[in-house]
């Protein structure tokens, strides 16, 4: 891995050395690797058990770089699936049934991604880079963004859109720990971190800029860019004054946590409704 990084850092700096082979059979080895699931963006560290938290995760930013530059490397091709045509740079990927992984007509996941056994893909898409762990559901077009880590017996609702990090190019990948709920249409983008079994509600948008705002005190408890875990988020605003006046800004709210009765995860849609929240 040594000898890899080092020349996936030296060609980041020097792009000429996209036109030797040393770079790019190491930037395809990385691909090779990431997609296997030997290799990851970011991974764990200590006892996952734990720690939590952003600071519990290590990004490997030089595997990033390697999933930006192999594309320059690759060429276009033409690719027929029955009656369906592709033009694109890179393939899918294959063998789903030797991984355990049950894809559903209209699904697609980029080679380059990992996806693990249990893992159900109703027709969504998982971008290059992305890790989806064991057990999780990707319901219908909900889509996971170029290098996002997706955990255990995550379930990811109907037209959730996890953010990638290549356009822009970002310092860290989405982060959803295990057991977590994500609800319909919620968005989760640069880099934002959601705790182990933190529930989010119908269309919750959360950007690295988004206050995230714990009303469960008598006094408001202000964070940016994580969702402690076992939180029950839903979509709030607060008042913000501009120039033309008083207007209404998204935001967050923690209005709770996860109770041991929802733990399972088909009743995990009562941690909502127990406060009476949309899923």
């Amino acid at each position: 891995m040594n000898s890899l990084q080092t020349i996936i850092e030296q060609a980041w700096e020097n792009r000429a050395l996209l036109q030797e082979e040393t770079t790019t059979n190491a930037i395809r080895e990385v691909i090779a690797l990431l997609d296997a699931g030997t290799l990851r963006v970011a991974e764990p560290i200590g006892d996952s058990s734990t720690s939590v938290g952003p600071d519990s995760w290590q990004v490997n930013e030089w595997v990033k770089k390697a999933v930006v530059m192999y594309f320059p490397i690759q060429k276009m091709e033409t690719w027929e699936a029955g009656i369906f045509e592709y033009h694109d740079k890179m393939l899918l990927k294959k063998d789903y049934a030797e991984k355990g992984v049950r894809v559903v007509p209209g699904a697609s996941a980029r080679y380059g991604s990992f996806i693990s056994s249990g893992v159900i893909m109703m027709p969504s898409y998982v971008n290059i880079g992305a890790y989806v762990d064991a057990g999780t559901m990707v319901d219908t077009w909900a889509t996971v963004g170029s290098c996002a880590q997706i955990g255990k017996d995550v379930h990811l609702s109907g037209g959730v859109g996890i953010g990638g990090v290549l356009e822009p190019l970002q310092a860290a990948p989405v982060i959803i720990e295990d057991g977590a709920f994500i609800g319909s249409r919620c968005i989760v983008v640069e880099g934002v971190h959601v705790g182990k079994e933190a529930v989010l509600g119908a269309n919750v948008c959360l950007t690295a800029s988004t206050k995230i705002i714990d009303v469960t005190g008598y006094e408001p408890v202000e964070m940016k860019g994580f969702v402690p875990a076992r939180s029950v988020v839903i979509p709030g605003s607060y008042t913000k004054k501009f120039a033309a006046g008083e207007f209404q800004v998204p935001c967050a709210l923690i209005i709770g946590t996860r109770k041991p009765s929802t733990d399972l995860k088909t009743s995990l849609n009562n941690a909502l409704r127990e406060y009476d929240v949309a899923v």
